[in-house]
């Protein structure tokens, strides 16, 4: 009989401090680009209701940024799991303790885009209704 590798345990932070290096990092690997340096930090300050960020023994392993109207609508953006923790609910806790905090602000809906292979995870996963939605790309 062998034996799975036991996962570390996951913490997860609602607007927790973060490196810029560190989510740069994560989301090059999530989104298969190479890494950037964009300012995290201040864009989440400027834009976000919030974010959660996921650190296991290791480091940062998963990260959400939330958006919102500043009203009724929150807005999920960038969902990040690295891939040495992917399959493990991460992606799940990221949103669910994103949705707890944009209800306790206030918000009436939490809103989604995704690629069609996410909608397993989006709808089955984090409860997600599918809706009918409009889209103009704006640059090629």
């Amino acid at each position: 009989m062998t034996s799975q590798p036991v996962a570390a345990p996951v913490a997860y932070g609602w607007r927790e401090p973060f490196s810029n290096e560190e989510v740069n990092a994560l989301h090059a690997e999530a989104f298969g680009h190479q890494p950037v340096d964009d300012d995290w930090n201040d864009r989440v300050a400027r834009l976000s209701l919030g974010w959660v960020a996921a650190r296991d023994d290791a480091g940062l392993v998963g990260f959400v940024n939330v958006l919102w109207d500043g009203l009724a609508h929150a807005f999920v953006v960038d969902t990040s799991v690295a891939l040495r923790a992917r399959r493990q609910g991460i992606g799940a806790g990221l949103v669910e303790v994103a949705r707890d905090h944009a209800a306790a602000a206030g918000c009436e809906w939490l809103h989604v885009d995704f690629d069609e292979e996410l909608r397993e995870f989006y709808l089955d996963a984090c409860g997600f209704a599918p809706t009918s939605a409009g889209l103009v790309r704006l640059r090629p």
